[in-house]
C-alpha cells in the first residue's frame, strides 16, 4: 500500500548516487523469449551468470524469477558455482530483464542518526508502449515496497531508471527525446515534469542533454550517453567519425555539458570515450541493425564497477578511465554483445537497494 504524504513527505527524500553502499541489487533472471529468440536465450543467460557471478561476492543480489524458469535459474546459477546464500531468489511474474526501468527507485533522508529509505514506484508503460506487455514488470515497486516494508510514493509519471543520473547532490541529467516524449506522459509539460523530479527524487537542478543513441528503443537514455564519477565530474560518449550514425547527437550532447556550472559555479569535468561499434551483421528483434552499445552503461557497486566490453580497440581504454575514478573498487569487464543485442547493457539490468535486508 501506497504511503500518503501525511505519511512521509517525499520532499525530505533524496535519491542517492550510484556510488553510495547498497544493501543489495536487484536483478531479472532473463524469461522472454520475444526478446531473446532460440539460442540467444542461452547466450544471456551466460552474460547474467558472469555478471552475478562477480557482483555476489561484493553485495547480496535479489534475483526476480518467473515462476516458470525459477527451477531453470537455480541449476543455473549452482552450476556456474554461485553462492546461493548470496543470491536470494523471488518468484514473481515478470515480462523482461530490465531492473533498472521498472524496479523502485529508491530515496534516502537522515532522520535522528539514522537513514530511512523509500522507494518511489514510478508508471512504467515499456518505453512508450514498445512492446505488448508490461504490467508484471510495472507492479514490481508495489510487491518488493510491500516485500521488506518499504513505504512508497506514487508519483503519478512514467518514468524509467535508466532515463536518469543523479550526483547524489542535487543535480539530475536526464535526456529531452525521452521524458518529453509524448508516448511517456503527454499531459505534462517540461516545467510540470522537472517538479516531479525535483518533488519525488530530491533535486534541484535537472540538465537536459538532446537524445540518444541509434537503436535505443527507451529513446535515448541518459545512462548510454554521460554518466557521473563524482558530484562534478562526468564521463560522456563521443563519435570522432563524421559518418558514425551517433555523431552529430553525441556532440551536441557534449556542448549542452560544457555549458553546465556546479552549485559552485564551476564548469563539469568532463571525461569522453569513443564509442564501440554499434552496427550489427543482421537486425534486433525490432529489426534496429544497430545497438545501443556503450561503455557509459557500467554499474557501480560496493568495491567493484561493472564494465561491459564491446570492441577491442577501445575497451581498454574505458577500462583505464573507470580505474581511475574509482580507485577504491575493483573494475570488472564483462563481454556484453549478446546482452545489448536486446537493446541494453549492465546499467540496465541492474538496480541498487537500500535499507532492506537480504
Amino acid at each position: 500500500m501506497a504511503h500518503s504524504d501525511s505519511d512521509k513527505n517525499p520532499e525530505t527524500f533524496r535519491m542517492p548516487a550510484e556510488w553510495h553502499p547498497h544493501s543489495g541489487t536487484l536483478m531479472h533472471w532473463p524469461s522472454n523469449r520475444k526478446t531473446w529468440p532460440g539460442e540467444r536465450l542461452f547466450r544471456v543467460e551466460e552474460v547474467f551468470l558472469q555478471i552475478i557471478g562477480i557482483l555476489h561476492r561484493y553485495e547480496p543480489v535479489l534475483l526476480l524469477t518467473d515462476p516458470k524458469v525459477e527451477d531453470l535459474a537455480r541449476q543455473r546459477l549452482a552450476g556456474y558455482g554461485i553462492d546461493m546464500n548470496r543470491v536470494h531468489l523471488m518468484s514473481v511474474p515478470l515480462n523482461d530483464v530490465w531492473a533498472r526501468d521498472c524496479g523502485p527507485i529508491a530515496v534516502k533522508r537522515e532522520k535522528e542518526e539514522r537513514e530511512e529509505v523509500a522507494f518511489t514506484d514510478w508508471e512504467f508503460n515499456s518505453w512508450g508502449g514498445k512492446y505488448s506487455s508490461w504490467d508484471a514488470d510495472n507492479a514490481i515497486p508495489g510487491r518488493l515496497a510491500d516485500r521488506f516494508g518499504v513505504p512508497r510514493f506514487e508519483p503519478g509519471m512514467v518514468l524509467e531508471g535508466g532515463a536518469i543520473e543523479v550526483n547524489g547532490e542535487g543535480m539530475l541529467l536526464t535526456t529531452e527525446s525521452v521524458l518529453l516524449n509524448p508516448n511517456r506522459n503527454p499531459g505534462l509539460n517540461r516545467e510540470q515534469i522537472e517538479e516531479k523530479l525535483r518533488r519525488y527524487l530530491g533535486v534541484n537542478r535537472v540538465v537536459w542533454l538532446k537524445a540518444g543513441l541509434k537503436g535505443d528503443d527507451t529513446d535515448g537514455h541518459i545512462d548510454d550517453l554521460t554518466r557521473f564519477l563524482a558530484p562534478g565530474h562526468v564521463v560522456t560518449m563521443i563519435s570522432h567519425d563524421p559518418a558514425d550514425v551517433n555523431y552529430d547527437v553525441l556532440h551536441e550532447n557534449l556542448e549542452r555539458l560544457r555549458e553546465v556550472r556546479t552549485e559552485e559555479g564551476k564548469p563539469l569535468r568532463i571525461e569522453t570515450l569513443p564509442m564501440p561499434k554499434t552496427e550489427i551483421e543482421g537486425t534486433t528483434v525490432d529489426g534496429s541493425t544497430h545497438v545501443p552499445a556503450s561503455y557509459a552503461n557500467f554499474y557501480i557497486a560496493n568495491g567493484v564497477v561493472l564494465m561491459p566490453l564491446y570492441d577491442d580497440r577501445y575497451d581498454q581504454q574505458a577500462m583505464e578511465l573507470l580505474v581511475r575514478a574509482f580507485p577504491d573498487r575493483r573494475v570488472a569487464g564483462v563481454p556484453c554483445a549478446d546482452l545489448v543485442w536486446g537493446q541494453g547493457g549492465i546499467h540496465c539490468i541492474t538496480q541498487p537497494l537500500y535499507g532492506v535486508g537480504l
